[in-house]
């Protein structure tokens, strides 16, 4: 994979539980048109029940599929999991994992994080998406980088990767999800920082190289340029704004041309 000097920058799209099955499909075909002639490195994410449908609609573009959350498991009894080998079948390349609304509304920690994000890993050609952020409490009481550094730890225990495997690593605080706020740049300077260190530390000579910075949190066509900017971070996560895809593709040009 590249090394941190040529990374490729890549945008997500998350479309959450937004829309229906028609609505996702008519929304892939016209993201798919729109991108035409766009050579950048973006994914789109939709629900489980349409990503295949998705995924033959963008098959012949640039596009990229990716999944929104994934089992730790390849098959077995487990209720309405998805293994990261099927998802691989139904033709995606990239998984969301631990994203703040599944900690938040499902309860799940970073050791189950971490449980997917090795499954993910022996899936050959899926990239994960790692997600880690702290909540409006934890920033006032000054406890950012002792949040992120837990995150990681706990994410990331255990996890060897080999010559052809990377990480995205995506920086969502939870205060800046869907609320229009968005992380002043020296702050997001900061951030990438401490992610960076976590990883000098903790990864041995070129093994930190395989891991890109993220944002997401408020990106839209007003903000991208100032987020295109920031030394370290490789892309963004994006939620909202990802459903209008006149408002996706500025954000895309604003952070991938």
């Amino acid at each position: 994979m590249s090394n941190i000097s040529s990374k490729q920058k890549i945008i997500i799209a998350n479309w959450k539980m937004k829309l229906g099955f028609r609505e996702s499909l008519s929304l892939a075909r016209k993201i798919r048109q729109r991108f035409k002639n766009f050579s950048g490195n973006v994914v789109i994410c939709p629900d489980f029940v349409s990503l295949y449908s998705c995924g033959q609609e963008i098959k012949k573009s640039n596009l990229k599929l990716g999944a929104q959350d994934a089992f730790w498991q390849d098959s077995g009894a487990y209720t309405g999991e998805i293994s990261p080998q099927t998802l691989k079948t139904a033709g995606c390349r990239y998984v969301i994992l631990g994203h703040s609304e599944r900690r938040k509304y499902l309860k799940e920690d970073y050791n189950l994080i971490n449980l997917k994000l090795k499954k993910v890993l022996a899936v050959s050609a899926l990239t994960p998406v790692i997600c880690i952020g702290e909540n409006q409490k934890e920033r006032s009481q000054g406890l950012v980088k002792s949040v992120l550094t837990r995150q990681l730890q706990e994410g990331l225990k255990g996890v060897a990767l080999k010559a052809d495997q990377k990480v995205i690593i995506a920086y969502e605080p939870l205060w800046a999800i869907g609320s229009g706020k968005v992380i002043k740049n020296k702050d997001l300077e900061e951030i990438s920082g401490i992610i960076k260190q976590f990883l000098k530390k903790s990864r041995s000579g070129r093994g930190r190289d395989k891991f890109s910075i993220i944002y997401g949190g408020s990106v839209d066509s007003k903000n991208i340029k100032g987020i295109s900017q920031i030394e370290g971070i490789d892309g963004c996560l994006v939620g909202g704004a990802s459903l209008k895809p006149a408002e996706f593709y500025k954000i895309c040009r604003g952070m991938l041309t």
